[in-house]
Order: structure tokens, then sequence, then C-alpha cells
């Protein structure tokens, strides 16, 4: 068992890792607006709010109207800083700070913007027990995949297997992140999670890679994973919400792929780009 070696492992906050996502966050949106507008250029998707085809851009609006938007959605923006501080200051756990955050948006769409109606709620409630019935099956099928796997041992013997195969860190970065990303196709976010953080963390450290640069790897990991088929539980969502198959949707996506795999490229390769905010934030100097 790998948790036989000698190796440290400091206890890592929320928090931290909260931060240490904020440039990766950043240069991984950067990334998918440009992925985004490629396909659209390439597809010839319209400009226009109405559908029409449009060979030049829509005049400016203005900042007027770009200020009114903003100061109109800043009390719908609340509900990220509720979620965040709450878990951040350590008052509710994540589940408890969603609960509030629902309970915020539906005081805010009933009072505030008066845009929700009984029969829009009841017709909402009625899409989201649909879509999540779905989740949960995959759910279900992705915890039996994770029980066979927990009784052969498999993530084990791989993790075994990768240490009597390579000693170079950048090879053993590399696997680590295909079996991540293998993995989570199959199973839930939080089974791999679970799974393989006690396998990888203490392997990753070995290799001189430390906790908070193996939680970002495992979070990108973990966000290919659930846009992934077969289990891809977020692309089912997106695809249920948007009411598109699967196949209409892989046809698309790659180079959204290209813009994850690249952002974790340099998450995996370069410790300062997850590490830098944190350490800003600590005083201390990145490792």
């Amino acid at each position: 068992m790998l948790l036989g070696h000698n190796v440290m492992i400091k206890g890592v906050s929320i928090g931290e890792l909260m931060f240490a996502g904020l440039l990766p966050v950043i240069v991984l949106m950067t990334c998918m607006l440009f992925a985004a507008f490629w396909v659209a250029r390439k597809e010839g998707y319209p400009r226009r709010p109405d559908g029409t085809p449009s060979t030049t851009l829509d005049p400016f609006a203005g900042w007027t109207a770009v200020f009114t938007s903003f100061i109109a959605a800043i009390p719908g923006m609340f509900v990220i800083v509720i979620i965040l501080g709450c878990i951040i200051a350590g008052i509710t756990t994540a589940t408890e700070a969603a609960g509030i955050a629902v309970t915020y948006t539906l005081l805010l769409t009933f009072v505030g913007y008066r845009t929700m109606t009984w029969a829009r709620l009841m017709k909402a409630a009625a899409k989201a027990a649909k879509t999540t019935g779905v989740i949960l099956l995959l759910i279900g099928v992705s915890t039996m995949f994770q029980y066979i796997m927990a009784i052969l041992e498999i993530p084990d013997k791989t993790a075994e297997l990768m240490l009597s195969a390579t000693n170079n860190p950048y090879i053993m970065f590399f696997l680590i992140n295909i079996i991540l990303f293998l993995l989570g196709t199959f199973m839930d976010m939080a089974a791999t999670i679970l799974i393989c953080t006690p396998l990888f963390l203490p392997l990753a450290i070995q290799m001189g890679m430390g906790p908070v640069q193996f939680g970002m790897v495992m979070l990108l990991n973990c966000a290919l994973g659930l846009n992934t088929p077969p289990v891809g539980t977020t692309q089912f969502v997106g695809c249920a919400i948007g009411g598109i198959s699967i196949e209409q949707v892989m046809k698309s996506i790659l180079p959204f792929y290209g813009a994850l795999f690249a952002v974790m490229a340099v998450v995996t390769y370069f410790p300062w780009f997850s590490l830098w905010i944190p350490s800003l934030l600590k005083g201390a100097p990145v490792y």
C-alpha cells in the first residue's frame, strides 16, 4: 500500500484550494471563450438575437446598457457570494450553503425580479426531477463500478505498477492524469476523489507535487470526466436541459476539450500556476 510510504502530507484548507483555483479558472474561462468563438465562426452561428444570419457585428448598445445590465444582475450574482462566503468562512457546509442559495434565489425571483410564478416553479421542479432521475441512475451505475474496483484492488495495483514502471516525475504526472481522466469517465466525481486521493496523493508528493497542486489536478480531471461519456454526468445534464443528444454535442465539443487539456498541462507541470495566489495570501514562497 502506498499509504505505508514515509511521505508527510500537510493539511490543506478548503479556502486554500479555492484560491488556488482562481488563476486556472480565469485562464480556462478565457480558453473556453476562444474555443466558443472558433466554433461559432466555423459553424456559422447567427449573431443576432432573432436568429437571422449576419455578416457584420450588430452595433454596440453602449456602456450605459452594459452598466444597467450589470446593476440589474448584482442581486443574482450575490448567490456566488453566499455559497463561497459561507464555505470559506466555515459557517455552513457546501450542501447547506447550496440550500441557503436556493432559498435566496426563490425569494429574489418571486419578490425581487418577479419573474417566477407557481406554474413556472412547478414546471422547473418537474424538469429538475426528471434530470435528477437520470443523474441518480448514472451515479448508481458508477457506484457499482466503484465497488467492483475496490474488491479487485485495481487502484492499489495500478499505483504499484506505476511506481515500478518509472521514477521520472514528468512521466508519472502524465500517467496520473491519464488514469484519473479514464476513471472519471466511468465513476462519479465523489467516488473518484475518495478512491484515488489516498492512493495518488502520496505518490504525487513523493515525485515533488504539493497537495494543493494535486488538488487542482484532481479537480480538473474530474471536470473532464464529468463531461465525457459513457457516464459524463454534467454532459447528460446539459443535453437534457438543451433537449439535444450526446451525439450532437460531441461533434462540436473537441475545441473545449483542447482548452481543458491545455490548462491541465500547465497546472500539472508549472506549480506556480495554481500556487501563486495562495502563496500571496499566506506570505509564503511558491513551492
